[in-house]
């Protein structure tokens, strides 16, 4: 949907009287060019003025008043990149990178393809304490207990989660157990499964590189479901497991020690997020959750309603906010997981991505993965995720 040019005016909501400014709020297709003033050279690389790209997974918060961290950054890719390549290298989910560039191949961008980099995030509305998982966004949040006088953080990853008909639970449980180099036990259901298409699976699969659950494995109070790394890294961001949850092998082990036994762990579903931070309030969209439903699958849409509109408004009255109403309608409905400044006067999406920090294409300083190519099977095939040597699994 892209909203036209409109008129200032004042529209009312479904509460107090609230001044909406209608500007361009739509967006522009994303294509296989170099934008903004940028020069290619005769080998296809860009010339200097590209900055280091930030690690995405750390940052400092006030506990009080942070609703947004990261900021939002733009690559370009390299002949041999894939989406997949990129998100794994940024600390992205295969969803996550896909949905912000539309329009763009995910097997094959091309050389020197704008890559927007969806690296800003807008906290849940949960807790901030220990994991905090938001399903539709594909991501967990880490808030890690304080000592006295240290700087609260977040630490943030994306995850694949459960499949249709395999859903992750909603809910609250805690971490009970954590084990290293664990085996798995696949669930009789999830054998079942695998043998009705010819995959026979055994009783038990060893710790190694054939074992689905990745290196690291922490069970939850939920019979059956962990938080666990994966020998399928190509498969995070994207609903593939039986209902566990998986993250990236550097990923798990960055957090595996950080996680003590008996964290609080808290999972929600929430596909609209939006917070006020500094000077505006940010929107941030994800599709929500398909359902099965008998034997089909359901999906539904996201939509700017009087309820959503309403509760938008009490964020931003206290702050005397101005918020544009076509931009933010197009954030909410197209769900494209970019997190916007609605509140601010001009911005466009297109306006957002040419001043996004513009990043060299390499791994970040201080990011969990080490960059080895080699580690990145390109194969986002959904393997069966299920708990093992600590409990079966799904």
């Amino acid at each position: 949907m892209r909203p036209g040019l409109g008129a200032c005016s004042t529209v009312k909501w479904s509460g107090p009287a609230f001044c909406l400014v209608l500007m361009l709020g739509g967006c522009s297709v994303f294509e296989p060019i170099v934008s903004h003033g940028d020069k290619k050279t005769a080998a296809g690389t860009h010339e200097a003025g590209l900055l280091p790209p930030l690690a995405t997974h750390n940052f400092p918060i006030d506990e009080e008043n942070t609703g947004v961290v990261g900021l939002l950054q733009v690559t370009y890719a390299k002949h041999e990149d894939t989406l997949g390549d990129l998100a794994r290298r940024f600390n992205l989910g295969y969803d996550e990178i896909v949905r912000a560039n539309p329009g763009v191949d995910p097997w094959l961008p091309g050389e020197g393809t704008r890559i927007v980099l969806p690296t800003q995030f807008v906290l849940p509305d949960a807790p901030r304490e220990g994991i905090v998982i938001n399903l539709p966004a594909l991501r967990m949040f880490y808030f890690p207990k304080l000592a006295k006088g240290e700087q609260a953080v977040v630490v943030t990853h994306p995850i694949g989660i459960g499949k249709v008909g395999w859903a992750t639970p909603v809910g609250r449980t805690k971490v009970v157990s954590k084990r290293k180099d664990p085996t798995w036990t696949p669930p009789a259901s999830v054998r079942r499964e695998h043998a009705e298409k010819g995959d026979v699976l055994p009783a038990v699969v060893p710790a190694g590189p054939d074992n689905p659950l990745g290196a690291y494995a922490m069970r939850l109070g939920w019979p059956s479901y962990l938080i666990h790394g994966t020998n399928k890294p190509a498969g995070v961001g994207m609903r593939v497991s039986h209902g566990c949850i998986r993250l990236y092998p550097e990923d798990i082990e960055a957090v595996f020690d950080q996680v003590p036994v008996g964290t609080k762990v808290r999972v929600v579903n929430q596909p609209v997020l939006f917070r006020w931070q500094d000077d505006s309030l940010y929107v941030q969209a994800f599709p929500p959750l398909a359902v099965k439903k008998g034997k089909t699958e359901a999906s539904s849409e996201n939509v700017l309603d009087d309820d959503l509109s309403n509760k938008m408004w009490q964020v931003a009255k206290p702050h005397a906010g101005f918020v544009d109403l076509p931009l933010t309608k197009s954030v909410v409905e197209e769900s494209r997981g970019i997190a916007v400044p609605v509140s601010r006067r001009g911005v466009t999406l297109e306006s957002l991505f040419v001043t996004a920090r513009r990043v060299e294409n390499a791994v970040p300083e201080g990011a969990t993965w080490a960059g080895n190519e080699a580690e990145n099977p390109g194969d986002p095939d959904p393997q069966p995720v299920a708990a093992a040597g600590i409990g079966q699994g799904r």
